[in-house]
């Protein structure tokens, strides 16, 4: 099964994908967000041209389990998300995924500019990854 992996962010979408055998993640793509449906179009392109069966989004959890603000911004988006594409979408609890990418990306002495530009698909190649590891 291909699956889609999704950090949403304000001002970027970092894009995973797994392999065939729901196995492996890998960032793709970073989507500079403009405005709904554009963002939703480009997303539903790569269901298309992927042909991914279902999409995992990045849930902003806080470290205590409750849901905050960020929360409702991606439950927003994940209806959206819904009425735009023909594949199931799930939530997955993104367990600081972005913070983790930079570190990543730090260790790797990776400079800033570089990071910025791979950050948030190597965030969502993160949740992807970790999706994969516990429904395998």
């Amino acid at each position: 099964m291909i699956i889609l992996g999704l950090d949403y962010g304000e001002k970027r979408i970092g894009v995973a994908i797994c392999d065939e055998l729901g196995m492996v993640a890998r960032g793709i793509a970073t989507i500079a967000r403009k405005y709904w449906k554009r963002d939703i179009e480009q997303i539903a392109g790569l269901v298309r041209e992927y042909d991914v069966e279902k999409i995992v989004v990045g849930y902003p959890v806080k470290l205590d389990g409750t849901e905050g603000i960020q929360c409702e911004k991606v439950n927003r988006f994940i209806d959206v998300l819904e009425a735009g594409v023909s594949v199931p979408v799930a939530k997955w609890n993104e367990a600081l995924s972005t913070k983790e990418a930079e570190g990543l990306l730090r260790e790797a002495d990776i400079n800033r500019k570089k990071r910025r530009g791979v950050v948030d698909k190597l965030a969502a190649a993160i949740i992807l990854q970790d999706y994969l590891d516990h429904n395998s």
